[in-house]
């Protein structure tokens, strides 16, 4: 009998604060982004992108990035990451107090010219300048590349693509690189053979998955990325999230729903389901929307067991 293996252990970082915050036309309060965050910070969960530091023109809603970190500082329990799109960014985000950055960078040139205003070398080029001075300050960088399976203007994206910007990451001593499905036009195979090529190509890389739940296949391709042993996801408080400059693009996997399926099947996720549901549906009822919870719909399996339910009601 073959045995369905799986890492016994994940850490999921938390990104509804950036990339859900984003999606959202209404301003939301600076004071009311730090009482989610801090909400969040109560579920157990262990990472977090906070915030953008881009230009206030580009993402409005972001433009108090510095104010939420620094009135955060005090969560030491979170490893908390901003996402930068050159060095202007970097150097606020490490005034504010970031120790991790994360780059931006798309994996085609349409989407990048729509994204950053550059062609897909060109922008990672630019990245010599951000790495030097997070070295001088001891900052940790990681990569990332969006529309890394699937491009809205292009189709489904060549490996070989994605090899090719790996490899410059590698070149510049990156040691950890995001997959982004931004739009969901992934599937588990593709996903998963993805995964066997550029892991066997740079085993020294550490590479983790940002989902996007657009066409209802997100989780699938989560089940695909842990069978190929990545440890590393992100995803959104009540499936929050969506990239401006992508057309179609919907919220990210919810974090309760992959909480959930990831602790049903033995996953440890060192995070408290009832507390994201929670936190989800009071995030919901504040911006009156989610972005796709099916854990804000149906609840946890385990809810469907009376015995089960009033253990934890006991324990509690």
């Amino acid at each position: 009998m073959s045995t369905f293996k799986l890492p016994s252990d994940v850490t999921i970082c938390e990104v509804a604060p950036r990339d859900g915050f984003q999606a959202e036309r209404n301003w939301i309060p600076t004071e009311e982004k730090i009482r989610i965050v801090r909400a969040l910070a109560n579920t157990g969960v262990r990472s977090m992108e906070i915030t953008s530091f881009v230009h206030p023109k580009a993402i409005p809603q972001l433009k108090d990035a510095e104010e939420v970190v620094r009135a955060t500082e005090d969560l030491t329990n979170i490893k908390f990451r901003a996402l930068v799109p050159n060095v202007r960014g970097a150097e606020r985000a490490i005034s504010a107090g970031i120790t991790k950055l994360k780059l931006m960078l798309s994996a085609t040139d349409s989407h990048s010219l729509s994204n950053a205003n550059s062609l897909v070398e060109d922008a990672q080029n630019g990245f010599a300048p951000i790495i030097e001075l997070a070295e001088r300050h001891n900052v940790k960088v990681g990569g990332s590349i969006s529309v890394a399976f699937g491009c809205p203007y292009e189709g489904i994206v060549p490996l070989d693509r994605i090899m090719t910007i790996v490899d410059r990451y590698n070149k510049m001593g990156i040691a950890e690189v995001s997959l982004a499905d931004t739009t969901g036009m992934a599937n588990p195979k593709q996903v998963y053979e993805f995964l066997a090529v550029l892991q066997n190509g740079y085993p020294h890389i550490e590479f983790s998955m940002h989902l996007h739940n657009t066409r209802g296949m997100a989780l699938a391709n989560a089940v695909a990325a842990l069978q190929q042993g990545v440890t590393l996801f992100d995803s959104s408080i009540a499936g929050l999230g969506g990239c401006p400059y992508a057309p179609g693009a919907s919220g990210n996997i919810a974090t309760e729903d992959l909480v959930h399926a990831f602790e049903e099947m033995g996953v440890n996720t060192g995070m408290n389901i009832d507390r994201l549901i929670e936190t989800a549906r009071d995030v919901k009822d504040y911006l009156g929307h989610d972005g796709g919870s099916y854990m804000l719909q149906a609840g946890p399996c385990s809810a469907l067991s009376p015995k089960v339910a009033a253990q934890e009601k006991l324990e509690s």
